[in-house]
């Protein structure tokens, strides 16, 4: 609770986002992680949010990868990304973790670096701040509007993703 509106935790809030527009209930426990199961656009989906610290939460994507026998090409990671601008989204098939150990966490546990991915910008820490503070940080009140249109977007490509495919996502989203 205590990490709950920090910059850290924004992959929550597209989760929390997409559950609610689709009606998916995010009550269930087990796998170390809050989860819920449903429907977006015709498609079954397990929306997760590991109960882990970010550095571990490879392990809440195993399991539930494992349990529900979800293919690679059908797991996609939504995260904080500090290399990114406040507000700015970027769709990738796969890739470095780029120092997000969340992400290498899962890659790690996953045995694959080929994760779908959507990456939040949440900006570089300023000067004289460490990555570990700025990250466990909350948002500014004048960064929250840059916030909040991010997550809508971030769960539009989502959505887009899975009705239309990565290719078709990528292009209307990475602009």
């Amino acid at each position: 609770p205590q990490y709950a509106n920090t910059r850290h935790n924004v992959g929550f809030l597209v989760a929390d986002y997409l559950a609610a527009r689709h009606r998916i209930e995010l009550r269930r426990n087990r796998f170390r992680a809050t989860y819920g199961r449903g429907q977006i656009g015709g498609r079954e989906v397990v929306i997760l949010k590991p109960q882990t610290f970010m550095n571990d939460s490879g392990d809440a994507a195993w399991r539930v990868v494992q349990f529900y026998k979800i293919q690679q090409t059908d797991f996609i990671a939504v995260y904080d990304e500090m290399a990114l601008d406040i507000g700015v989204i970027r769709l990738r098939r796969g890739g470095s973790d780029a120092g997000h150990r969340g992400m290498r966490s899962i890659a790690d546990l996953l045995h694959t670096t080929d994760i779908a991915r959507v990456r939040l910008g949440i900006g570089a820490a300023p000067a004289g701040w460490n990555a570990r503070d700025w990250v466990l940080s909350p948002f500014k009140p004048v960064e929250r509007e840059k916030v909040e249109d991010m997550v809508a977007r971030a769960a539009e490509a989502v959505e887009w993703w899975l009705a239309e495919g990565i290719e078709a996502a990528m292009g209307k989203f990475n602009g």
